[in-house]
This record gives structure tokens, C-alpha cells and sequence, in this order.
């Protein structure tokens, strides 16, 4: 992956296909290699460049562990795009990564030609809150949990019953789960205060871009009708609801989702 010096930070990226350019934004804790499972490969076999980076606090990218805010990470992408001559353009995100693209619509809305926006949200609630909350005081604690355990619970918290339910399927994630947690770090600690506090469905209402927001009907981490949510405040936005599908679920329903991406893209022209 090279590396530029963007926004004022080291920002890891890689740039994969010709054509129409999507920047692809991740959520937290996760690297933007990611994207290059399934999403990749179907963007550029149909004909488009794909920008994939490391949000701040992601290795290689800058860890920035004294904190920052989902503003920063919107100057970001902006930036990034911006140094690799993008825009206007197609932006793609999921959970904290949709949270940006929003923000992302709002602040600088001449990057932005078509945006989706995956497994999102515009407001907290109780549920989220605390686990947010929870999350970062067990972070704090320096405990440690086996990894066996953790792998059962991240399964259990963001796939689908779909998956769980089926031997074959639930034994291949949870050996992956189990061989690679999510890495503890400064820079993911950082991530983890990066959320939303105060309603921002009002604010959405101005947004102008096209928007497609998908939501994954298992989803427990941010359940579909917060993503509804979003796409009924954003104006003229259009809304698809992926079944079987948890949080992961542009891993676990990869076939849906690239399907919902590649239609939306069709449906107009970037300019």
C-alpha cells in the first residue's frame, strides 16, 4: 500500500482497477483491505477504479491515539481524494465509514456524485450508547479475553442466524474470527470515541447527493431501522434491506450487496 501524506497525516491507500473512481471508506477497527474480498474485484471486473485507504488510527496510517473526531476523518477522505485527483465521485461506506460519507455529503458536497451508505445510522440510542460506552471501559480495563471466547462472541454480534445455524459456514468464520482479532490498539482506541451523540437526521435533510443506503435485516450492531432511518431523511435517497445479513454482511451476503452497488452506479452517470 503507498502511502501520502494527506490532511496532515501518513495515510495508507491502494488504488486498484480503470475507470470510474469509488472511494471506498471502512468502519471501525478494520483495514481497508477489507473491501478487496468481494467488493473489489466486482467494482473492477464491471469497470471501475477502486480507492481502498486505513482510516486514521489504522496501521500503516497514522494512529492520531491523542484522539480525534468524525471531522477529522471527513478532511480525510476529502484530502485523499482530493491528492489523487478524484471528484466528483462515487463514495462507498459501512457503519463508522457510512457515518463519515454522510458527513462527508454535507461538508464538501461537490466531491460527492453518488454515495452508499451501509449498515448506518443518524442518531444513538440507549442500546448504542452503552455499548459504545461499555466497549471502551472494558478497552480501559486492560483485560483480555480468550480468543476462542472473543471470536464466539464477534460471531454472535455480527452475523446473521443464517450463518450461525449452518456447521460448515460458522466453523470457517469463527477460525478466521479466532486467528485474527481485531487489534487492540491506541489508534482503534482512538476510533472508539468517534460516534454519534446528538440527532443528526435534521442536518440530512440537506444533503443533495444521490444515496443509496442499505441495511442488513440482522443487523444487531446497528439494526435496520436506524439505516431507515437515514435514507428517509436524506432526500430522494433510495433504501434496500439485505436479508440473512448481520453487520458484516457485505462479507456475509457479498453477492446482494455488490448486486445493490452495481445497479445504483448504473442508474446515473458521475460526472
Amino acid at each position: 500500500m503507498p502511502i501520502s501524506k494527506v490532511n496532515g497525516i501518513n495515510i495508507s491507500f491502494d488504488v486498484t482497477g480503470q475507470g470510474e473512481p469509488v472511494v471506498m471508506v471502512m468502519g471501525s477497527g478494520s483495514s481497508g483491505r477489507a473491501w478487496h474480498l468481494h467488493q473489489v474485484p466486482a467494482l473492477v471486473s464491471a469497470g471501475y477504479q477502486v480507492v481502498t485507504f486505513n482510516n486514521r488510527g489504522i496501521a500503516p496510517t497514522d494512529a492520531c491515539a491523542d484522539g480525534f473526531t468524525v471531522d477529522d476523518m471527513v478532511a480525510d477522505t476529502a484530502g485523499l481524494a482530493e491528492h489523487l485527483g478524484l471528484g466528483p465521485c462515487r463514495f462507498v461506506g459501512t457503519s463508522m465509514g457510512a457515518h463519515v460519507v454522510q458527513e462527508l455529503c454535507l461538508a464538501r458536497p461537490e466531491l460527492v456524485s453518488q454515495a452508499v451508505l451501509i449498515a448506518t445510522r443518524g442518531r444513538s440510542d440507549v442500546m448504542r450508547r452503552t455499548r459504545s460506552q461499555a466497549e471502551r471501559e472494558f478497552h480501559d480495563s486492560g483485560q483480555k479475553i480468550p480468543p476462542l471466547y472473543a471470536a464466539t462472541q464477534r460471531a454472535m454480534e455480527y452475523l446473521s442466524p443464517a450463518t450461525l445455524n449452518e456447521d460448515k459456514e460458522i466453523q470457517n468464520w469463527l477460525d478466521i474470527f479466532e486467528v485474527a482479532p481485531v487489534a487492540r490498539t491506541p489508534g482503534y482506541r482512538a476510533q472508539m470515541n468517534v460516534s454519534i451523540t446528538a440527532s443528526r437526521l435534521d442536518a440530512y435533510r440537506r444533503i443533495r447527493s444521490e444515496c443509496l443506503v442499505i441495511g442488513f435485516a440482522d443487523d444487531l450492531v446497528l439494526p435496520p431501522h436506524l439505516s431507515r432511518e437515514v435514507a428517509d431523511a436524506i432526500p430522494d435517497s433510495r433504501y434496500t434491506e439485505i436479508g440473512d445479513a448481520g453487520h458484516y454482511g457485505y462479507l456475509e451476503r457479498p453477492d446482494q450487496v455488490n448486486a445493490a452497488l452495481l445497479e445504483f452506479f448504473a442508474s446515473t452517470t458521475a460526472v
